[in-house]
């Protein structure tokens, strides 16, 4: 009985919040005057904070269904608008197709933590959206703000080094996501003077890094991981600096997911390092294909893939044949290291054949390797395949081993990412060769 009535309790306490935080944005949507906004939006921050988590769904529900815009009067301006298309007639239906919670987000945008609050909520709206697809409108309102809000333009970059604050050192090590930082002695060597590390801030979140890049400098474009994570590598001299690669770059905000960060950061730290050493020719990565192996153990229909000529699909037919025959009929043999011992020249050539099938045909479709997709449409050039770049379990897992090397061309981008566009894949002679 004790129990139960502990229970009702909290459930009214719960609500309350919920009621109250509905009230708290009442108010700020009415409010006219900027100093009551602020310490209105201040207050509010608060009470969203401290929402119980199964409000949170109360909280969404009400944006999506009370602050949504009146269907009624978007028709009628939308009518007076097709009769009469003036600029005063724009304006209105403009300002009527408007939700009212985009301004509810600018007002809490504007009060010292609110942008904060904002990412916290869009990161919960994400986790609840594939099972509640009713609050879509809501997450398209918050991703058009902070698309915005994040312009690169109004972004500082700034290189993370040994000098940097610990915490900040902290925060690198914890969401480094393409290869794992193995504590304080891994970081330094990536921060020693041929390896940088570049980050995105954003003005009003100064101490969090946004999206961070790994660089190595080195003489040759590298065609293996391992050698550029090895903590106990010896640091190379500035004289030999010819390439700069590009071999991580690992988002730390979940709440900006979609909005576009990494392309701008990877071309502004290239024109950074070209300043900076005028001896680097090349800006190049070294990038995982994350999709391949999922794509080739699915069985393909080669003949499905686009604008192939019949020989083309029957020299796939055959490579794919003969990987089959050497994995005793299994490709997921190509995901253990003990297979990699036994690939000879000519398996070599039918893995990578297969994984430039992949790369060239699939990539500009939706379907396509996420890390391709994002370097060629930010106007990268398909330059070469690498076998045994990286056999640690996971690239064995996701691309049997293969790295690739996309060229930042920073004379060609454009023409680069308008081919993407088109469909068709920028690519080196060299790739070329392995089909």
């Amino acid at each position: 009985m004790l129990d139960e009535l502990r229970r009702t309790a909290e459930r009214q306490r719960a609500q309350n919040q919920l009621r109250n935080v509905v009230v708290g944005c009442k108010r700020l949507l009415s409010e006219r005057g900027e100093t009551n906004s602020l310490a209105i939006a201040r207050e509010l921050v608060l009470r969203l904070d401290a929402l119980p988590a199964e409000q949170i769904d109360g909280f969404f529900a009400y944006l999506a269904q009370d602050l949504g815009p009146d269907p009624r009067e978007v028709l009628r301006a939308a009518t007076t608008y097709a009769e009469e298309p003036t600029a005063a007639n724009q304006i209105r239906l403009t300002r009527l197709a408007e939700p009212p919670r985009q301004e509810l987000m600018r007002r809490l945008n504007r009060t010292p933590g609110g942008t904060a609050a904002l990412l916290r909520l869009r990161r919960a709206l994400l986790q609840r959206l594939p099972k509640q697809p009713a609050l879509a409108a809501v997450e398209a309102d918050l991703l058009h703000l902070l698309t915005s809000w994040f312009n690169p333009g109004f972004l500082q970059m700034r290189r993370v080094d040994w000098n940097s604050p610990a915490k900040l050192l902290e925060k690198i090590i914890h969401h480094e996501a393409v290869h794992e930082i193995d504590g304080w002695d891994d970081l330094r060597r990536r921060l020693q003077p041929d390896r940088r590390c570049f980050a995105f801030f954003h003005p009003q979140l100064p101490e969090e890094p946004l999206i961070f890049v790994e660089v190595a400098l080195l003489p040759d474009m590298p065609a293996a991981i391992a050698p550029l994570i090895d903590k106990h590598s010896p640091a190379l001299p500035a004289d030999r600096f010819r390439v700069a690669a590009f071999y991580g770059i690992s988002n730390c905000e979940p709440g900006l997911r979609n909005v576009s960060l990494g392309n701008f950061l990877i071309k502004s730290v290239a024109e950074q390092l070209q300043r900076e050493l005028p001896r680097l020719r090349t800006f190049c990565t070294l990038s995982p294909v994350p999709g391949f192996a999922g794509w080739l153990l699915a069985e393909p229909d080669f003949a499905a893939l686009p604008q192939l000529r019949r020989n083309v699909v029957a020299d796939y037919e055959a490579a794919r044949t003969h990987l089959r025959e050497l994995c005793g009929g299994d490709l997921r043999a190509l995901q253990q290291p003990g297979t990699h011992d036994r690939l000879d020249k000519e398996s070599l050539a039918a893995l990578l054949t297969l994984c430039a099938a992949y790369l060239l045909h699939v990539s500009p479709t939706p379907a396509g390797d996420p890390v391709a997709r994002f370097h060629l449409d930010n106007g990268a050039r398909l330059e070469r395949l690498n076998a045994h770049a990286n056999l640690a379990p996971k690239g064995l897992k996701q691309s049997f081993g293969i790295m690739v090397n996309y060229l930042y061309d920073l004379d060609k981008i454009e023409a680069s990412h308008e081919k993407f566009v088109n469909g068709e894949v920028a690519r080196s002679r060299a790739v070329h060769t392995v089909m």
